[in-house]
This record gives structure tokens, sequence and C-alpha cells, in this order.
């Protein structure tokens, strides 16, 4: 008998440990090399974990189980002989009457022999997990009975009308009409969010964070953006959004305020001549923020193009450790939640984070003139170790000048 061991791979340089989220094979079957056997789920991201040999599989690790690095997950039996294949079914055609049958066995014993059916994707998996879908209610239109993650979206779970008597008991009603829930339900939290409140926890601990606020009247940006949309889209393919500009106009700002683009390391300080602007997404896992990277060289549609990719990969649960990595500035726009104010918390190591939110049409004065402009609140939570109080109010005060004077961020003066 020889037996291989399939272990926890290395990942990443700061993954010291993932979760079993889900066996794809189960224990017993017999899987063929580099199919995947499980998934695994870091700190950052769902990995399908391939066998690394042919034979029958024995499973050493429980779904939900935190595994360190190195740590035993399968076993496989190298000496284990495949499933019968064609041979059996040619005897069986020997034996068959010769006249033509109207039904066929052998598509599903094929189908039955792929690894893939019935089993989701990673970015399925996630959707059926949070509608509360068993796969195997689920037929699987990829490669094999692949559950794709179309299929994830388009299935829905059964009406609970369906299950509801057509007459209810009587005797039942008078109880049910004054009876209230006390069902409690208790979930093993996701290694995501255990990572997310981990840092949490220690942005708040370990930085001296203060949050200071200006706001933006975004009537010159809005009328820009009307007269140009049209011509940007022909031209681009892509619309010109706010984030693209709030990003630009931060990306300028930080270049000459190098101070609000750094981050602590032990005793030293460190400066970055480059400005990559972790864009916060918010997914059904938790709050992922993946770099835009060298935000200042980038022209308007290619920061728009990016933050698309990186906003898909994150919802799709696809982003890779390597997105992931890197980031020296943030913004989170609280505002598509409809957020009109807020403190966000410091994305360590950086050293700043500006939060974006709720446009709202109010009166303003203006040349002696009260007039409605749609403003909007912006917040800049700081390391006050690394950045001094006037820095931040006057970031927060060019940052504003640049998107109140979109002539002046076009022309980066």
């Amino acid at each position: 008998m020889s037996i291989i061991e399939m272990k926890v791979p290395t990942i990443g340089e700061s993954v010291t440990e993932v979760t079993l989220s889900q066996w794809l094979k189960k224990d017993g079957d017999y899987v063929n090399i580099d199919e995947p056997i499980c998934e695994f789920e870091s700190d950052k991201a769902t990995l399908e974990f391939p066998a690394e040999a042919s034979g029958v599989l024995t499973h050493v690790a429980a779904e939900d189980d935190d595994l360190e690095i190195g740590a035993l997950v399968a076993k496989i039996d190298t000496s284990a002989a495949p499933p019968a294949s064609s041979g059996s079914d040619d005897k069986k055609e020997e034996k068959a009457d010769p006249a033509p049958s109207p039904s066929s066995s052998e598509e599903p014993e094929e189908k039955e022999t792929s690894y893939a059916e019935g089993h989701p994707s990673p970015a399925a998996g996630k959707i059926l997990r949070e509608k509360g879908i068993d796969p195997a209610t689920v037929d699987g239109s990829g490669k094999g009975g692949r559950i794709t993650k179309e299929d994830a979206q388009k299935a829905q779970p059964a009406s609970p009308k369906e299950e509801k008597p057509v007459a209810p008991d009587q005797s039942l009603i008078a109880v049910s009409s004054v009876s209230f829930s006390r069902d409690v339900r208790r979930e093993k939290m996701s290694r995501m969010r255990r990572t997310i409140a981990s840092r949490l926890v220690s942005a708040k601990n370990n930085t001296a964070m203060l949050t200071t606020f200006n706001e933006v009247d975004l009537y010159e940006v809005m009328k820009m953006r009307k007269q140009v949309q049209e011509k940007f889209v022909e031209k681009y393919g892509i619309k010109l959004g706010f984030m693209s500009l709030f990003a630009k106009a931060c990306a300028q700002v930080l270049m000459e305020m190098p101070q609000v683009n750094a981050m602590i390391d032990g005793n030293d300080i460190i400066y970055h001549d480059y400005v990559d602007i972790s864009i916060a997404i918010s997914t059904p896992t938790g709050l992922v923020v993946p770099p835009v990277h060298n935000v200042e060289s980038l022209k308007f549609h290619e920061i728009e193009f990016k933050i698309k990719e990186l906003a898909g990969k994150a919802r799709d649960g696809s982003l890779s450790l390597e997105e992931m990595k890197g980031g020296t500035f943030t913004i989170t726009n609280g505002g598509i939640f409809g957020s009109m104010m807020s403190t966000p918390i410091i994305n360590e190591p950086q050293s700043a984070i500006l939060g974006m939110h709720n446009i709202i049409q109010r009166p303003v004065a203006i040349n002696g003139e009260v007039v409605i402009r749609p403003m909007m609140y912006i917040a800049l939570s700081y390391d006050h170790r690394v950045i001094d109080g006037s820095s931040s109010v006057t970031f927060l005060v060019k940052v504003k000048e640049m998107l109140e004077q979109p002539m002046n961020l076009l022309l980066n003066i």
C-alpha cells in the first residue's frame, strides 16, 4: 500500500492558517491527480486544493476545521485500482438485446465518474450558502456538470408557501397567534470575518487615531460628468464615476504631502514616491480592500476599469493574494449605503483613510446668496503618530479644492 499525505501548502507570506470550508470529494472517493478535493478559505481568498496523486481519498480534517500551514488534510491510497471503466460496459453490450434501447445507461455512468458533477465553483458555493440552497438540488451547466456562478445565481430556494398545509390545524390557531420566536442560531465566524475583526481592534488599540471632517460642493464635478459622460463612454466603454475622481484628487494631494502617504515600521517611517490606493469593497463574506497601483500615473478610465475589475473579483471570491497586497492609502465610500457621516478605521499599516458619504441636496451660502447644492461630507481618519492635525486638515482642504474646481484636477495644478 502506498499512501500520499495531503498537507496544507504554503499559500502566501502572511497566511499562517486556513479554514477547510468545503470538501469537493467524498471520503472513499477515487480521485485523479490535479482534481480539486476541497476548498480552503484564507484571510484573503478562497482556494481549491488539488490532489497530488490518483487514488482513493481518505478525509483526515473536517469541514470548518482551522488548519495551520503543513497540517494534514487527507490521505490518498495510490495502490487502489481506479473504478471499472469501459471493460465492463463492453460485456454489458454483448449481452444486450441487439435492438436499439430507448434509453441508455452509458451517459449517466460517464457523468457519475466526473469529479465536477454536482460540485459548485468557489463563487457558486458562496452564493448557494448565502441562499441556503443545497448544491445537490442544483443542476450544473459547467464542464462535467460543475455548478457555475450563473447556475447559483439562477437557483432559488424552495418556496415556503409550498410547504404550508392547505388547511391549518384550527386547534393551534389560538396558541400560534400569541407565541413569539425564541430561537437562537450559533454560527462559526468565517476566517475572513475573524481577520477583519482582529485588524479593526488592532487599528483602534495600536494607533493614535483621530478623524477630521470637511464638506465638498460637487456641483462642478457633477456638471463636468454630465457634459463629458457620453463621449467618455463612447471612447473608453466605461462611465466616469465619482470614485476615480476622488482617487485621482487624493493621489495628487498625497504626492504633495508624503507624510499622509507614509506608514510606521518599528522606529522608522516609510515614505512612498507612488500612491497605491486601497478601495474598500463590500462582499457577502466581509470587507476587502484591494489596491489600485500607481493611481498618480493612471488616467481616469484606467482607474475606473481597475476598480471594476477588482470589485467583480472581490464579489466572486476570485481575488488572488497578489491582488490583495500593498496599499499606501485607503478610500471607503459609505455613501452608497446612505451614510451621511462616519469615522472610518485606519487600514493598518497605512496611516490614513478617506471616507466618502452620501450626496445630499442642501442649502448653502455662496457669494451672499442661499443656493441648493449637491453636498458631501468627507472624513479623514489618520494616525496622529505620523500625521499632524494641521496636515490632516490641509489634506482635506486640498482634496476639497481639487473637486470643487475639477479643471485643476484635470490639469494637475
